[in-house]
């Protein structure tokens, strides 16, 4: 009944506070009990395990009291005021993934990317695969490319390679389609703009639109070295190179786009901070911070200052190609890129219909 839900938020409620449930009012805001992010979770956590429904991270914000809550369970449940069945016999018949344990595999259900030698498909990259394609090429023409080359690692502001792996076409973006201004656009780090493109890109493969996602618990996890991408001059500062070169932003303009209410969060460890996005999406999925996740890395030299560094550091190969455990490997090669997952738990994928790529 109506009233069966009410005590069944509240006490669950209680639990998550370890509260006496006789302080538990009905008409109380959870903001003022204490609430966070992570004791937010754990309530949609306790709930969506005692109702069989897979409700949103942000329910405590979305239904911020009790009775509110509970209105809102009672409508998915279907439950009207004259029912006299309780939640716990309603919700038998409603199947749902279990959220036990924290190793259920994760499905890849879509992809997105950017890669050197014009890949920009899923079936792009699996040819190249497939041939053991080089896309290893010349330094782009958007670098003043004049006189960086030295073979003489002593050079100072030289490169002691002249190739690495580019993207093209990485001064492209359809502003106007992200409701972008051109100025603001202008001042924003390309990282910034592919991660856009290529996270729409994904979504799409998948079926699904900004409609679909918006207020969904959709997270957003993406690893970035750093940021080049920095204004001509002072007088240059257009009140936008701020946020369109810190990393942060990368992952929050995906988020803010699309209306998600998942994590957002950019991560740096270097050469790893892919697979940690990686990782952390993964774990968050897992925990039931989010129900899908998008995850991935990004990278893009606006200047050569990468190849320069590594050159006084004597640990860039000259060929600009990396040959990691060979016996004549003799120093790093540099590529950008931009690859973004689309995940969700494998029985959530099972249960949505989508198409598994892969499992993780």
């Amino acid at each position: 009944t109506k009233e069966d839900i009410l005590d069944m938020v509240c006490d669950s409620l209680a639990a998550v506070l370890d509260t006496d449930l006789a302080e538990i009012k009905s008409d109380s805001l959870f903001s003022d009990m204490g609430f966070d992010s992570l004791v937010g979770v754990e309530f949609r956590n306790k709930v969506s395990d005692r109702t069989g429904l897979d409700l949103p991270a942000a329910m405590a914000y979305d239904y911020p009291t009790p009775q509110a809550l509970a209105d809102h369970i009672q409508e998915l449940l279907g439950i009207s005021d004259e029912a006299s069945a309780t939640v716990e016999t309603e919700v038998e018949a409603i199947p749902v993934a279990s959220h036990e344990g924290t190793a259920e595999p994760i499905a890849i259900v879509s992809m997105g990317l950017r890669l050197p030698g014009g890949v920009s498909t899923p079936e792009d990259y699996w040819k190249v695969l497939d041939a053991g394609l080089d896309l290893v090429g010349p330094f782009p023409m958007r670098w003043d490319t004049n006189n960086l080359y030295d073979p003489d690692p002593e050079s100072r502001g030289k490169s002691l390679a002249r190739e690495g792996g580019f993207l093209q076409d990485v001064d492209q973006f359809d502003a106007s389609f992200f409701g972008i201004a051109p100025r603001e656009a202008e001042a924003m780090d390309p990282q910034q703009r592919l991660v856009l493109e290529v996270s729409w890109e994904a979504l799409e493969r998948a079926g699904l639109t900004a409609q679909k996602l918006e207020q969904s618990s959709t997270g957003v996890f993406i690893g970035s070295i750093g940021s080049d991408y920095s204004p001509r001059s002072l007088e240059s500062l257009n009140g936008y190179h701020g946020t369109g070169t810190l990393l942060s932003v990368i992952s929050g303009r995906v988020a803010y786009a699309l209306g998600l209410y998942g994590p957002a969060l950019t991560v740096d460890t270097a050469c790893s901070s892919s697979l940690v996005a990686l990782d952390l999406a993964c774990a968050s999925l897992r925990r039931g911070e989010c129900e899908m996740a998008l995850a991935g890395g990004v990278q893009v030299m606006s200047t050569p200052a990468t190849f320069v560094e590594f050159s006084r550091l004597r640990g860039l190969s000259p060929e600009g190609r990396c040959k990691a455990f060979g016996a004549d490997a003799d120093g790093a090669g540099w590529a950008e890129g931009v690859g973004i997952l689309v995940l969700k738990r494998l029985s959530l994928a099972q249960r949505d219909g989508d198409t598994v790529l892969g499992v993780i």
